[in-house]
């Protein structure tokens, strides 16, 4: 079972994160219809659109076959038959080949129990760890296309919401592809992240030895806030959207909220 550690907001199931990959999929391949695939992409500097495809279909395909061998230990190779389309300048083909990616994301859930024991490189060593990190991977690049294509991303705000506990709680495991969460160090400092929009509110205490989420039950007041509507305190912690967004609001110690976003960066 999926739960949340924030009273009051709404649990996100691994069923819900299963069929919302192939929803957010599916609005990334409508957004394609007609695009130059050369397009810079901002939220990923130095992709173009076609490179930020390419991305995001790997990842569903690598993901399905690391659930597909119920992986037990980290796998020693990232190797996958891609079968990338032949025409590289085709938008349509491009379309067609990630709309084929999230349904092979969609059959290797079909032969997974959720709550079947694996290897995962955050928190929850279960299944579901990585139908809930596709989906967010998905969701978020969903997003990087859609600023890409001069379109403003909309996000389900309790999805959202979600997306921004699932960094919280995996970043502290990040190091090994996120080598600057090192840095995230302190003296037992409080940064609160919260949703003006919904329900969701995040302790984190930094402590000599690292950082984590301090539990709602110990929660208390912070050193410093960041607030937001969900969808852009989501796109805010990958760094798709500044701290001077007139939707964000930054309180308390300044060089608290300064120091995590300069080292956080997924």
């Amino acid at each position: 079972m999926n739960t949340s550690d924030t009273p009051g907001r709404t649990a996100v199931t691994p069923a819900a994160h299963r069929a919302a990959v192939a929803t957010e999929t599916a609005r990334f391949v409508a957004a394609l219809d007609g695009a130059d695939l050369t397009l810079p992409v901002p939220g990923c500097p130095g992709w173009t659109l076609v490179n930020l495809i390419g991305h995001t279909g790997n990842v569903q395909r690598m993901f399905s076959g690391l659930l597909r061998r119920r992986v037990q230990e980290p796998p020693r190779s990232r190797e996958v038959n891609w079968r990338l389309p032949e025409d590289g300048t085709d938008a349509r083909g491009w379309a067609d080949w990630l709309a084929a990616s999230a349904a092979e994301a969609a059959d290797a859930f079909d032969g997974i129990d959720p709550d079947a024991a694996m290897w995962a490189w955050g928190v929850d060593q279960h299944a579901r760890f990585w139908m809930r990190r596709m989906l967010f991977e998905t969701l978020v690049h969903r997003t990087d296309a859609e600023q890409a294509l001069g379109l403003r991303p909309v996000v389900d705000p309790v999805l959202a919401a979600d997306g921004v506990e699932e960094f919280l709680v995996n970043l502290p495991h990040a190091a090994s592809f996120a080598p600057g969460v090192a840095q995230l160090r302190g003296n037992g400092e409080t940064l609160r992240f919260r949703c003006t929009d919904t329900a969701g509110d995040w302790l984190v205490r930094l402590a000599p030895d690292g950082f984590g989420l301090i539990p709602q039950a110990a929660a208390g007041p912070a050193d410093a806030g960041v607030e937001a509507p969900a969808t852009d305190l989501l796109l805010l912690l990958y760094g798709r959207l500044g701290r001077e967004a007139d939707t964000v609001a930054v309180s308390g110690d300044a060089e608290l909220p300064a120091r995590w976003f300069a080292h956080s960066a997924f």
